[in-house]
């Protein structure tokens, strides 16, 4: 049964991000970096907390090679081939894997195609899951069945935008 949530949310024009005092003596002094160790899949990732979204004109191969010299994930949009992917992974895109999540719907074409895609290219160690409803049981169950599937790789799911 669907539950309706009534209370107050924040939005980002009710937050106020302060800067502290600081010993830096330049923003060139800053580091954005910082390393995760990912609860299910135990793996160890460590770059900025940026992830470009999976949309088809954002999460492209090209993108993610811009984005990896900064150390910044992109969730590669699921349209492209994986005769587009191998190609990729084993040229230009072959060091900058860890920096790419595969991106996947939930029906089972979508489903067959993301395993075909882990076989072809191992390498990949993250996955995207995105529907507009990421609330459906559906959605839920399909995280439960890609979780057990490929318990080694990270999984990122909801409403990505």
């Amino acid at each position: 049964m669907p539950f309706v949530d009534n209370e107050v949310k924040l939005d980002f024009k009710d937050v106020l991000i302060r800067p502290k005092r600081s010993f830096l003596s330049s923003r060139s002094q800053v580091s954005l970096d910082r390393t995760f160790t990912f609860p299910n899949s135990k793996q160890t990732w460590t770059g900025v907390p940026i992830v470009a979204a999976n949309m088809d004109t954002i999460g492209t191969f090209k993108v993610a090679e811009v984005l990896a010299a900064k150390k910044c994930i992109t969730a590669v949009h699921k349209h492209y081939t994986i005769a587009e992917w191998k190609a990729w992974a084993t040229g230009p895109g072959r060091e900058i894997l860890q920096y790419v999540a595969v991106s996947t719907g939930i029906l089972q074409k979508d489903i067959d195609k993301l395993a075909d895609l882990l076989k072809q290219v191992p390498e990949v160690k993250m996955i995207c899951i995105d529907v507009a409803n990421g609330y459906s049981e559906a959605f839920v169950q399909c995280i439960r069945d890609v979780r057990k599937r490929w318990p080694d790789i990270t999984i990122m799911a909801g409403n990505v935008v």
